[in-house]
């Protein structure tokens, strides 16, 4: 049973999506979780051969219960039970064909050594790691090499499907779709609200916050967007969140401490990218599920990204890595009108950009005084694991992205 929340303890299963002997695939969704927030679909995150399955629909279980058993593919079946375990047969040698040298044993100097989002990474976008050059400590691959890779091969932004888009429609059969009383909507907002009000509790009471906040000129990005929308049709038109989102992505690559976990008394940092966007839902309230690897995206995949998770939050159809894996939580309360944020971080995420109206203000330079369209970005950071320093400099790398708008 996932973690869908800082506080969850129980989650309930409503449904199988799979059943012994299927086939399945990382990002599949395979299962249906009832919480205090919503019925929230469960990602699987390796490939392999669905063995047993260990709960039963309507079981309500604890936080970390294993609720099922899948096996990779090379992995023999499980013995039944009450019977002896089958015999290992020998290998027998195989002599390398006429004219071949048996290959030498890989030694552990050989391998490849490489972190796990780096591999990951590499395994989504066709990159060979034998043909990167190490950049991570101790002589090991990182995401920074992989993702250089990738843009070498692929230009500014990858092509890639967005990893935040729903999986092909066949991988889930037609008749095990969710009833529309388990996928269209969220919990009574009186129950969601004791649910963050225990989140925001415990970040109150265990965070000690600090507050930050910048104002940016936004002359430059406004004009590049007005600019790029003209090329675009009305239905495919990038709003102003989207360039501040990619700012933030690609801030955080420069500022890397405020990516991440505050996890068993230490700090831990994320290689991975994943925004949590603040998103009301119709019937009140806020929840922030997250834009996964959002500095691999480009602004049109990340237009797209944040359309469709917008959709699917409203509809109560959320992925239970959408639920657990931001890295970084953004909320932009400028279209309501509000100037300056100072957001509670939502653990165990250690920060939280805040976003607010960009209005025409006074603003002097090079000795001159004029009116800029100005916005003020705030952070909120945790002082456990980051500090005044860091948070300064982050915010000095968002500013100086969105001056330069076309680098996005």
């Amino acid at each position: 049973m996932p973690s869908l929340g800082a506080d969850m303890e129980f989650g309930t299963l409503l449904e199988w999506r799979v059943k012994p002997g299927d086939r399945v695939k990382r990002r599949d969704i395979i299962a249906v979780v009832d919480t205090d927030k919503a019925a929230i679909e469960v990602e699987v995150y390796e490939d392999g051969v669905v063995e047993t399955l260990l709960v039963q629909p309507g079981e309500k279980v604890p936080v970390g219960t294993v609720m099922a058993i899948i096996r990779s593919e090379a992995e023999q079946p499980a013995a039944p039970a009450m019977t002896a375990a089958p015999k290992k047969e020998k290998k027998a040698f195989r002599a390398p064909e006429a004219g071949t040298a048996a290959p030498p044993p890989e030694t552990p100097e050989q391998r490849i050594q490489a972190s796990p989002y780096a591999r990951r990474l590499a395994t989504e976008h066709g990159i060979d790691l034998k043909s990167l050059t190490p950049g991570g400590p101790h002589g090991s691959i990182c995401a920074a090499d992989v993702k250089q890779a990738i843009t070498a091969a692929k230009g500014p932004f990858p092509e890639k499907v967005s990893p935040a888009a729903p999986p092909p429609a066949e991988k889930i059969p037609a008749a095990a779709a969710p009833t529309p009383e388990k996928a269209a909507g969220w919990k009574d907002p009186a129950v969601m609200r004791r649910a963050v009000a225990a989140a925001m509790a415990r970040s109150n009471r265990d965070i000690p916050h600090y507050y930050l906040q910048t104002r940016v000129d936004m002359s430059r990005t406004l004009a590049w967007l007005e600019s790029e929308n003209r090329k675009r049709s009305i239905k495919d038109r990038v709003l102003p969140v989207v360039p501040l989102l990619k700012a933030v992505a690609a801030s955080l690559q420069e500022v890397p401490g405020l990516n991440g976990y505050w996890i068993d008394g230490r700090h831990q940092p994320r290689e991975e990218i994943n925004i949590g966007v603040a998103i009301s839902l119709r019937q009140g309230g806020l929840i922030a599920p997250a834009i996964l690897d959002a500095d691999l995206l480009g602004v049109d995949e990340l237009m797209a990204a944040l359309r469709d998770l917008i959709t699917r939050t409203r509809g109560g159809r959320l992925k239970s890595a959408e639920m657990t894996a931001a890295t970084i939580t953004v909320t932009n309360l400028g279209d309501l009108g509000v100037e300056s944020v100072f957001g509670v971080i939502y653990p165990p995420q250690v920060a939280l950009v805040g976003i607010g109206k960009t209005m025409e203000q006074p603003w002097a330079e090079n000795g001159l005084l004029g009116v800029r369209p100005v916005m003020t970005a705030s952070l909120s950071g945790d002082h456990r694991a980051t500090d005044g320093l860091q948070g300064a400099r982050f915010l000095d790398a968002l500013n100086r992205r969105l001056q330069e708008p076309s680098k996005l």
